[in-house]
């Protein structure tokens, strides 16, 4: 089973506003609805914790440190495959999302033409009221906006 750990930042601005990142690549580059994601990456549970992982995929992925503020868990969301991703979320507010620097892959393109090009991880990110993020977000990860909105709503 493949596990992964990622950041949903957020802000109140004054409505709720989250940081979701368009993925990089030539699959994804015509895409926009289902085609964006919460900064998150795989990691190996023996070897690291979920939110030490988090913090360092945000990192590759994004360019930049994740800001550095209280954490909270926010859950474990399953995808159809079976791949789980842990999320945690944190107050984004003042944080301005990155316009360049991402983390770069190798992929074979044009497939089975034997040339390796390299494509960013995201090629752009954005914060996003959360009917927006519902629709924009990976179909596995859009039940963490509905988690964050209960979080939102106990803190309040």
């Amino acid at each position: 089973m493949t596990t992964s750990a990622g950041i949903l930042l957020y802000r109140l601005d004054p409505e709720p506003e989250v940081l979701i990142a368009h993925m990089g690549g030539p699959y994804w580059a015509a895409k926009d609805a289902g085609a964006w994601s919460i900064p998150k990456g795989e990691f190996d549970e023996a070897d690291e914790s979920a939110l030490d992982a988090a913090h360092r995929e945000f990192e590759e992925e994004l360019g930049v440190a994740p800001p550095a503020v209280a954490y909270a868990e926010l859950g474990t969301f399953a995808y159809s495959s079976g791949k789980r991703v842990t999320v945690f979320v944190a107050d984004g507010a003042g944080f301005q999302a990155p316009t360049e620097g991402f983390g770069e892959f190798e992929l074979e393109w044009p497939p089975r033409s034997g040339r390796t090009a390299s494509f960013p991880e995201v090629d752009r990110a954005e914060w996003v009221g959360l009917d927006a993020a519902r629709e924009r977000l990976v179909k596995g990860q859009r039940p963490a906006i509905h988690a964050l909105e209960e979080h939102l709503a106990a803190a309040s």
